[in-house]
């Protein structure tokens, strides 16, 4: 059976808390935003720049608390005080795709975490 890809964790509206170019890669994240959704470390992250439409698919490390930090090439992605999404994702087959909830947190001041959604896995099509 063929699989899709379904989103799997997101982190919305996080805040860029650092640039470090001189980091040999990666994307930061604030070990408890890692730990509320899902995101382990060396996973797979796209990351989209909500305040200048730049994306990249890096791989997350634990960072500092409220800590969003591009690190290596991402550096030129993005800058302090703009705001990103964080995203992974899964590939499930069918039957896994009706069970399977992504895990999604808006991020709130300090990079904690503002509100948990809920996502409807029931589509009315």
């Amino acid at each position: 059976m063929a699989k899709r890809c379904f989103l799997s964790a997101k982190i919305h509206g996080a805040t860029i808390t650092m640039a470090n170019l001189e980091y040999r890669g990666s994307l930061s994240i604030d070990t408890k935003l890692m730990k509320q959704v899902g995101i382990l470390p060396y996973e797979q992250v796209d990351v989209y720049n909500l305040d200048n439409g730049e994306r990249l698919t890096t791989y997350a490390i634990p960072g500092a608390p409220g800590e969003i930090c591009l690190n290596g090439a991402a550096a030129h992605k993005g800058k302090v005080g703009q705001r990103v999404i964080i995203a992974t994702y899964m590939w499930l087959d069918e039957s896994e795709a009706h069970t399977k909830k992504p895990r999604v947190i808006v991020a709130g001041k300090n990079n904690t975490v503002d509100e948990i959604l809920e996502c409807d896995l029931t589509p009315d099509f």
